[in-house]
């Protein structure tokens, strides 16, 4: 199979066991769409999607219900999306996407997690042309699909590569099709059933298995960060 299916069985939410850690990740992903366009999914392309991936993960509906509600409280703080890039032991590079309602916090954090484990955070930009942005697209393969149809038809819509296994179609795209690709499985009646920006490294390496178990503590702590929302890494 190709690089996306491999980077995606690599994915952190493998790593991300725990709804109690999980599902306050994606509400808060929820509360800042709505937020930023409003409470209805119908006319919030970014509120439809992450309501669309809190769903794939068995997030229970009044959990996405309140978690839109949120967005309207005053009590709500505003959110900021910030990211970071860290360069962990064995040349391991990571791209941390957070959000956070403390930027002196959120920083803190993600330094302390990084130099304590051997790593460092770098100034932002370092990685910019480690990473290549893509958005990704999952449903599951229907028997009259035919994925040879499906990838012309969406080649004007900004198909990069199109593959299927074990009964899943995994459609991927440059980040800045999101829209068009979205739009055009929508408008052929597809039920996506995730959608995600992903950042793909465009020179993987590999590690030993005792060079993992080290890289394994690093991403583990920040994923346990109740600010990081997304980690990247190089690895193949």
């Amino acid at each position: 199979m190709g690089r996306a299916f491999e980077y995606r069985k690599a994915s952190k939410l493998k790593r991300w066991g725990a709804m109690s850690k999980l599902f306050p990740k994606l509400g808060k992903i929820i509360t800042m769409a709505a937020k930023e366009g409003g409470s209805d999914p119908d006319m919030n392309a970014k509120l439809r999607t992450a309501i669309l991936n809190a769903k794939a993960e068995n997030m229970p509906k009044d959990n996405i219900e309140a978690a839109i509600k949120r967005a309207s409280s005053k009590d709500t703080a505003s959110m900021l999306e910030v990211n970071f890039e860290g360069k962990a032991p064995h040349g391991v590079l990571i791209f941390i996407e957070c959000a956070t309602d403390n930027n002196t916090r959120t920083v803190a954090n993600v330094k302390n997690i990084l130099t304590k484990h051997g790593g460092e955070l770098l100034t932002n930009g370092s990685l910019e042309f480690m990473f290549s942005r893509k958005a990704v697209f999952e449903f599951d393969l229907k028997d009259d699909m035919d994925i040879e149809e499906l990838e012309l038809e969406l080649i004007d819509a900004g198909l990069e590569e199109i593959e299927s296994e074990d009964g899943v179609v995994l459609v991927t795209g440059d980040y800045r099709s999101f829209g068009t690709l979205n739009e055009a499985l929508e408008g052929m009646g597809i039920e996506i059933t995730k959608a995600h920006l992903e950042r793909m490294a465009n020179t993987p390496i590999s590690i030993t298995q005792e060079q993992q178990a080290d890289i394994d503590k690093i991403l583990e702590r920040l994923e346990d960060d109740e600010d990081v929302q997304k980690v990247f890494t190089n690895l193949a």
